[in-house]
């Protein structure tokens, strides 16, 4: 993939997924609206462009931003929207303790959980959509490091590393009845077992914490133009 397609986006088009959580053992089925996703995660140059912070571990500017919180991604789509002159998708309260997103917002924002499975089998329906070495940087293959972003096989609809290289911070609350305020993570990264990086894994993580293996990518509604 080329430098500076660091903001393109997807058109992702509607459908049905089947979410399900080995912890409950339960499942959910959920329609998606068409929507736009980046080809991409949000890679350290454009993190940088629009926060002036370079938060990652391991440093390059075509590295997926890492060691950034669930709020520091809010706070990004934000900053892009306000950049690019769209409407903020959030409203961060005075104690930032709090989120509401606009629906009818233009900007970007992060994917819902239902989303990002559905871009990400993008109309398959096992585990991944392709030959995992081929699409992911994973413990496997990954050399223990990060990876440039767009360096193995897209999927069909033309998103890189939904797999593998780093984890994606979703909108949803994971379990708020267990688990409070944790949000969901999905994909599996750079030093994840192979079992981690399929298409229905869920993890959690407390939205104020960073990790180094954490990352996201951007969503818009179609309401709005790519």
């Amino acid at each position: 993939m080329e430098a500076g397609a660091d903001n393109k986006m997807v058109a992702v088009p509607s459908g049905r997924v089947t979410l399900s959580d080995r912890r409950t053992q339960r499942s959910w089925p959920v329609e998606v609206a068409p929507f736009w996703m980046t080809a991409v995660p949000v890679t350290q140059s454009l993190y940088a462009q629009v926060t002036g912070q370079r938060p990652s571990t391991a440093q390059g500017d075509r590295l997926p931003v890492e060691g950034v919180s669930w709020w520091d991604a809010v706070r990004f789509c934000n900053a892009l929207s306000r950049r690019e002159g769209l409407s903020p998708a959030y409203h961060l309260h005075d104690d930032e303790e709090a989120v509401e997103w606009s629906a009818s917002a233009d900007g970007y924002r992060l994917p819902t959980e239902a989303e990002w499975e559905h871009a990400c089998r993008a109309g398959t329906t096992g585990p991944r959509h392709g030959l995992l070495d081929e699409i992911a940087w994973y413990q496997g293959n990954s050399d223990g490091q990060i990876h440039p972003v767009g360096g193995k096989q897209p999927n069909a609809w033309g998103l890189y590393d939904m797999l593998g290289n780093v984890w994606d911070w979703c909108w949803d609350v994971y379990d708020a009845e267990v688990y409070g305020t944790y949000r969901v993570l999905r994909g599996g990264g750079w030093a994840d077992e192979h079992w981690s990086c399929r298409a229905s894994v869920r993890r959690r993580s407390h939205p104020t914490f960073r990790i180094d293996d954490v990352g996201f990518r951007l969503a818009r509604s179609l309401m709005s133009r790519a």
